[in-house]
């Protein structure tokens, strides 16, 4: 299978630069697999699809500012770095740029001196490990003047931190947001729960591999990026009761979708476990815990629209997408919704 198999064409003024003023009110494409029928909805329609029994499985990592910039200590030359995964305690791995300024032993100032990094080692891919220097509480400074890590094709400055989070978002250390989730409100939510259907969660905290494109012409030799997941047992006891009872399993966002099909046995039941994955779902792929999924509209020929596409079929997924692109839709983070149903 090629990596030109899931290319479509974007015109640019698709891509959604800013959030929705309400998060439910974005428009929601619905997939019936089995009619292969493409209906246009709003994205609070979702509880018509939804039944008593059944169980949503969201991610509530939260998105931490992880862009940061400051100065190299012995030069003044600017520096930015962006936080991608905690090592151990104040030790970090960070993409950096330049990086040909920073060897080991290089030291990094920022906000005059309220946060100060010197450069441990130089990784694999030209990452840094960095051991971060401060008083006080390292959230709380990074809050105060870290910058949210928004994706390289939003241009425009986002106003409000809290649109790049979930309203449900609650374990720190992801680089990206989980974007289908962004859509939920709290009153919607609510309603979700007032109909019978059951809410779990999972963390998976996204890195920025999520954006990396896939660069060999045969999809089945990429190399797969990883990220830290945990699922606790009340959870995972919530999900294997819906299965047990013939509820259906609906991941909120590829990111929900990744964790439990790395999880799952062969019958689609889940345990409490914490561990890494680099799973790569394309067409082909045997889903095991999954029924449905609510996700975002995808970048071309970017390992997401091939994990769609392992679920709908390659076929539909390119109709729907070419639908969207005539329709209008929004496109990625802050774009539309899709309902796989």
């Amino acid at each position: 299978m090629k990596v030109s198999d899931f290319d479509y064409n974007l015109p640019e003024e698709l891509i959604a630069q800013v959030p929705i003023k309400n998060r439910d009110t974005s428009r929601l494409m619905v997939l019936d697999r089995d009619k292969k029928t493409i209906e246009d909805k709003i994205f609070k329609d979702i509880l018509d699809y939804l039944k008593p029994g059944d169980c949503l499985v969201r991610n509530i990592t939260k998105v931490i500012p992880a862009r940061l910039y400051g100065k190299k200590e012995d030069t003044g030359i600017d520096i930015e770095f962006l936080l991608l995964k905690r090592i151990e305690d104040d030790i970090w791995e960070v993409m950096v740029h330049p990086g040909r300024r920073l060897k080991v032993g290089a030291k990094v100032i920022f906000a005059n001196g309220l946060l100060k990094a010197e450069i441990l080692d130089i990784m694999d891919g030209g990452n840094r490990k960095v051991k971060f220097e401060y008083k006080g509480i390292f959230n709380e400074i990074l809050d105060q003047i870290g910058l949210m890590p928004l994706p390289p094709y939003i241009k425009e400055k986002l106003e409000d931190k809290a649109r790049y989070q979930t309203v449900y978002a609650k374990n720190e250390g992801s680089a990206a947001a989980p974007t289908a989730g962004l859509h939920f409100t709290e009153e919607l939510l609510e309603k979700i729960k007032e109909k019978g259907v059951e809410i779990a969660n999972v963390t998976l905290h996204v890195g920025i591999g999520t954006f990396r494109p896939v660069k060999v012409e045969n999809i089945e030799e990429h190399d797969m990026h990883t990220e830290h997941y945990y699922i606790k047992k009340e959870d995972a006891d919530k999900i294997n009761n819906t299965k047990k009872n013939g509820g259906k399993i609906i991941a909120v966002g590829t990111t929900s979708c990744r964790v439990l099909e790395s999880v799952a046995d062969e019958n689609g039941f889940v345990k409490e476990i914490e561990g890494d994955t680099n799973i790569f779902i394309y067409p082909g792929y045997k889903f095991k815990c999954i029924d449905n999924l609510i996700t975002n509209f995808h970048l071309p020929e970017s390992t997401l629209i091939m994990l769609v596409s392992a679920l709908a079929g390659r076929d539909y997924i390119m109709q729907a997408y070419n639908h969207a692109v005539e329709e209008k839709y929004r496109f990625f983070s802050f774009g539309d919704a899709m309902f796989i149903k």
